[in-house]
């Protein structure tokens, strides 16, 4: 089968070379001239574990090519996907649908024969047939029909997730849409994959639902480790206490310094817009959106405690400034709080991050880029890990302490102990939700 897939952004990039991998031939299509030579020299301009191998092994095969021209793209087509951004709009909260209405027109007037077009983007409930209204607009005689299949893919773990998948969901109108939509995921139906198929609104609707719902648990583990701060509890033991039972599972439930991304901060925002504009307060929704922005402030205020209460003259090195491990995604990362906060007030900040340079320099005028933790943390004030690479899963904590000229350590990831942090000589350590110590102690 023929996909052309529009947008060669995180989802259009992964979802293309995954589909070119499942045996179709797939055409990706962008109208940045420079993302496209990129690509067609076999360069990924993003970073996510495997995809470039992939890449290259489907372009090599003659199942996967990159265009400018997306007529072409779509010549042939079975399956139409777009997959461009949807940014939250200012002012209001709303997904801001401009490129995936542009997008329809553009297939409405290429388009020559009956193919089924495929809302890839993250977009509100009734999206769909918004765009099957532009399309027919744009023209009346063209055959087709419109089909959501959202992605629930992991920055990190998305050729994993789309291989897979805990599940995909595809919402279409008839059976003619529906088997188009069953033969491009025909590989996964064959490994016993689930596949969900419901209503357009559903569809739009479950995608919002489970980020929503992910969002709150990461939200609830935050609140749940300010208390035990106040108590003497330790979130770690709580979170595995609870994950244990089947009714909640133990993923998201790890504290830190609050949710980012490309993905939950936007949805949850557009959710909350979606409740208001029907005059159904997701109230839940709105909460964990404001809880979010105060753990966050909750972070910056530990960090000026453990530097005496003022950054002002301190240096401190970050360790890590991506909003997760294994992707170089800036987008609502906590570092875009935590950074500029300390900057703000005077300190001088050092940063390393395995695949953050490339967006942070712009994203974080101001700081010092290094190479690695220890020349960061050499005469730092305070070392801060805020994202959890694996490069600094297993630091030599002594080595840091040496070279720092106040050995003091902020661990929002929760990867070491107290005692951890006392034995190699820090005279300061505080996590989230469990215990630390002040100097002197």
């Amino acid at each position: 089968m023929k996909i052309a897939m529009i947008g060669t952004g995180y989802v259009g990039l992964v979802s293309g070379v995954c589909f070119s991998d499942f045996g179709h031939e797939v055409v990706c299509v962008d109208k940045d001239p420079a993302k496209i030579d990129k690509l067609r020299r076999g360069e990924v301009p993003i970073f996510e574990p495997g995809l470039e191998a992939l890449m290259a092994r489907n372009v090599e095969a003659g199942r996967l090519s990159f265009t400018l021209d997306l007529a072409e793209a779509i010549a042939g087509a079975q399956a139409v996907f777009i997959a461009v951004g949807t940014p939250t709009r200012r002012g209001d909260g709303h997904a801001d649908l401009t490129y995936v209405m542009a997008a329809a027109e553009e297939i409405a007037r290429a388009a020559r024969d009956y193919v089924v077009i495929v809302t890839k983007s993250t977009v509100p409930v009734g999206t769909n047939r918004q765009v099957k209204q532009v399309v027919r607009k744009a023209n009346p005689d063209l055959e087709f029909d419109v089909a959501s299949n959202p992605e629930f893919l992991r920055e990190g773990a998305a050729i994993e997730d789309f291989m897979k998948p805990d599940r995909v969901v595809v919402g279409v109108q008839n059976e003619r849409a529906g088997a188009v939509m069953a033969e491009i995921y025909r590989p996964l139906y064959l490994r016993d994959f689930p596949v969900v198929t419901t209503d357009l609104e559903s569809a739009e609707m479950i995608k919002y639902a489970a980020n929503a719902f992910l969002a709150t648990k990461i939200t609830f583990i935050n609140e749940i480790a300010a208390l035990c701060e106040r108590v003497g509890a330790d979130v770690k033991q709580v979170s595995k206490g609870m994950g244990m039972d089947g009714r909640i599972g133990n993923k998201f439930l790890h504290a830190g310094p609050g949710y980012g991304g490309s993905c939950f901060p936007k949805d949850t925002r557009a959710l909350a817009r979606i409740g208001q504009e029907h005059g159904v307060p997701m109230q839940i929704t709105e909460t964990v959106i404001a809880v979010n922005e105060e753990v966050r402030r909750r972070m910056v205020d530990k960090l000026r405690d453990l530097c005496g209460g003022s950054f002002n003259g301190r240096t401190v090195a970050v360790l890590g400034v991506t909003f997760k491990p294994n992707t170089d995604d800036m987008r609502e990362a906590p570092s875009l709080t935590v950074v500029p906060a300390m900057l703000g007030g005077g300190a001088k900040v050092r940063v390393c991050d395995p695949q953050g340079r490339h967006e942070g320099e712009a994203l974080l005028p101001g700081v010092c880029w290094k190479e690695d933790p220890y020349q960061a943390a050499h005469g730092a004030d305070l070392l801060v890990i805020l994202t959890e690479w694996n490069e600094f899963r297993a630091l030599d904590l002594k080595r840091l302490a040496r070279k720092m000229a106040v050995p003091r350590l902020a661990d929002l990831r929760n990867i070491y102990t107290a005692q951890d942090a006392k034995r190699a000589g820090f005279e300061a350590y505080d996590s989230v939700g469990r215990e630390g110590f002040a100097p002197g102690s």
